[in-house]
């Protein structure tokens, strides 16, 4: 066998790869977006035994064309609008490759100390950026370290709130722990609980509703705090959330931390998705009240640009962690660490191992800079009320909650179809699979109150306007197929009249200026404000009923 890692055979297979991946790029709106095969279909078609001998790179490369892509729900598509996104690229991508090429493994400082020094910097810039008081940030003794995903940031921050609170009412007492949430919080905090050794009885996923647009309300949490009070409980943690995964609620978190405090519970602020928008200046505001919290996170992986995986988590003291998480076996005694002078990111989290994450956060900033960061996020958002807007110019359809960022909650009405909440569940279901089934376009679903929802969650690295139109079209075609059949063929609904008359969504001709689509008008100087109301039309042809403002910042 020749060396596994020569470098000659890895320059030849590496150029293959990437030229293999650009290809797929470049190809990927073809791709039906979810992936349409049935389970079991890979074992009819791979061996049922690993190969004795090598096999050629050409050979594995046509097996991956051939039975992997097509089991693949393609994230990466323009037309990929489910979940939340998972953004990645170019930048993200290389310093995925970097840190993979150099596979060394950062437990602590001295086993790499480039990737512990630059993860702190990293988290520091970021921290800075967010505009968290400087108790998150290493320069104010506090300090953030790059985990996999959130899952693993809420059991660390879990032990240690565990733990706090036990060295102060003693270890006999963990049954009588009480974690809080509400019941939009991610199914992650739950399971974390669980696994930290909470008594599952002991989980308070408080109730939030439509009316409040499913933000956790401080009454409703303080409520549920006296009652556990009163049955001899002990408040330990809270999760806010910023941007639930079912609609994108945004909790208060200024006032639901004054009610913690008052109990002495841990506070975590999960901002997973939402948290990237935070370094715009007009989407902080939704983590004010974060300098009240003792941990905060958010998923660069989802849309900062960075491939899988990478949460971001800080914490204003890093000795809760320590205290939780540390393991000094003789083995990794060095005078380095006894020396108490670095970080040793090894007791900061759950496992030992860790990857050199930093390395793609770090490419991401320096590749694009802040300025394209920023403008990147307000494109997905202007997307997304685009989207909104044609929702609401279709009066079969209603938006469930109000949009935050770039999720558009939405479902055609119960006044419609003209039947109970529960057939008009299944209608929307029924459109959702019907849409998703096509392969044009991929859109998931929450169920809050009873309702059944749309999510179009705009955010993929290569979404334009077109596919957001796009989008919007497929949605409105299965409806009419959906409806018209459950009025058995009866008057047609009525839709609105303008959005037939709008233009179709064409592939850019040659006669495009800078390589547009024909249906794009030219953009505004960036010293206008381009203010559409009813009557007047957006630049790409469609009337707008609501007021819609483009500010320089957002081209």
């Amino acid at each position: 066998m020749n060396n596994p890692l020569d470098p000659e055979e890895f320059r030849r297979q590496g150029h293959m790869i990437v030229d293999f991946l650009a290809d797929y790029y470049h190809n990927i709106s073809n791709y039906r977006v979810l992936s349409q095969v049935e389970p079991g279909y890979l074992k009819k078609k791979l061996p049922s035994q690993a190969p004795f001998d090598p096999e050629p790179i050409e050979t594995i490369l046509q097996d991956i064309e051939e039975h992997i892509i097509p089991g693949i729900t393609h994230w990466q598509s323009p037309n990929f609008f489910a979940f939340f996104p998972s953004s990645g690229s170019i930048a993200g991508f290389m310093g995925e490759m970097l840190s993979t090429g150099f596979n060394v493994i950062g437990f602590n400082w001295l086993s790499s100390p480039a990737a512990t020094e630059l993860e702190s910097t990293v988290m520091d810039w970021l921290g800075q950026e967010l505009n968290l008081p400087k108790e998150f940030l290493f320069t104010g003794h506090g300090g953030g370290v790059m985990l996999g995903t959130t899952c693993e940031g809420v059991l660390a921050t879990l032990v240690a709130a565990r733990d706090r609170m036990l060295r102060q009412i003693g270890k006999d007492k963990i049954r009588k722990l009480v974690v809080y949430g509400s019941d939009q919080t991610h199914c992650a905090i739950q399971k974390a609980a669980n696994i930290a050794g909470f008594d599952p009885n002991n989980f308070r996923a408080v109730k939030t509703s439509r009316s409040s647009s499913f933000a956790l309300l401080p009454q409703s949490l303080l409520k549920a705090v006296e009652k556990d009070l009163r049955d001899g409980l002990v408040p330990c943690y809270l999760c806010v959330t910023v941007g639930t995964t079912s609609t994108m609620a945004i909790d208060p978190v200024g006032v639901l931390c004054r009610v913690a405090k008052d109990y002495g519970m841990w506070i975590h602020v999960d901002a997973a998705y939402a948290g990237s928008a935070c370094i715009c200046t007009e989407f902080r505001y939704m983590i004010n009240g974060v300098e009240y919290a003792d941990s905060f996170s958010f998923n660069a992986h989802k849309w900062f640009l960075t491939n899988l995986d990478c949460c971001c988590l800080w914490v204003k003291d890093p000795n809760s962690l320590i205290k939780s998480l540390s393991t000094n076996p003789s083995y990794l005694h060095n005078n380095t660490s006894n020396s108490k002078q670095v970080v040793d990111y090894k007791d900061w989290q759950i496992t030992l191992s860790r990857r050199f994450r930093a390395l793609k956060v770090w490419l991401v900033l320096r590749s694009y800079g802040l300025s394209n960061l920023r403008n990147f996020l307000r494109s997905h958002v202007e997307m997304a009320k685009i989207f909104e807007e044609l929702v609401k110019l279709d009066k079969r359809f209603e938006i469930v909650v109000p949009r935050n960022l770039a999720m558009v909650c939405f479902r055609v009405i119960p006044s419609v179809a003209k039947m109970a909440n529960d057939e008009v569940n299944q209608i929307n279901r029924k459109l959702l699979d019907s849409i998703n089934d096509s392969g044009r376009v991929y859109m998931s679903h929450a169920v809050v109150e009873e309702i059944f929802v749309i999510r179009c969650a705009v955010g993929a690295t290569l979404t334009d306007e077109k596919h957001v139109m796009m989008a919007w079209k497929v949605v409105q075609e299965h409806a009419d197929a959906i409806l018209n059949c459950a009025t058995n063929n009866d008057e047609k609904v009525e839709t609105n009249s303008s959005l037939e008359e709008a233009p179709m969504i064409t592939e850019p001709s040659e006669s495009s200026s800078m390589g547009q689509p024909d249906y794009y008008s030219p953009k505004p100087e960036k010293s206008e404000i381009l203010a559409i109301n009813k009557g007047c039309t957006i630049d790409i042809g469609l009337p707008v009923t609501a007021r819609v403002t483009y500010s320089m910042e957002s081209w």
